[in-house]
């Protein structure tokens, strides 16, 4: 699961890195579906990170790994 989650999020990361941002795998809890991440660059304290990590990051991981659940910032 980890490696999948990785492939993700370096399709997404370009997108990031486009704004001055990007991210970084932190943990995968394959348990419980919990995908830990730190954003970085513009990222980081921007008004719209938590937007960026619920509506764009986790909707995408959900879509395309099964068994993600949730993808917390940490």
């Amino acid at each position: 699961m980890k490696e999948k989650v990785q492939e993700v999020l370096n399709k997404i990361r370009p997108s990031l890195q486009a704004d001055g941002g990007d991210v970084e795998l932190v943990d995968v809890d394959e348990e419980r579906g919990i995908v830990k991440v730190k954003l970085t660059g513009s990222c980081f304290g921007c008004p719209f990170a938590t937007l960026t990590l619920k509506n764009g990051i986790e909707q995408v991981l959900k879509e395309e790994v099964p068994g993600v659940k949730e993808v917390q910032s940490v």
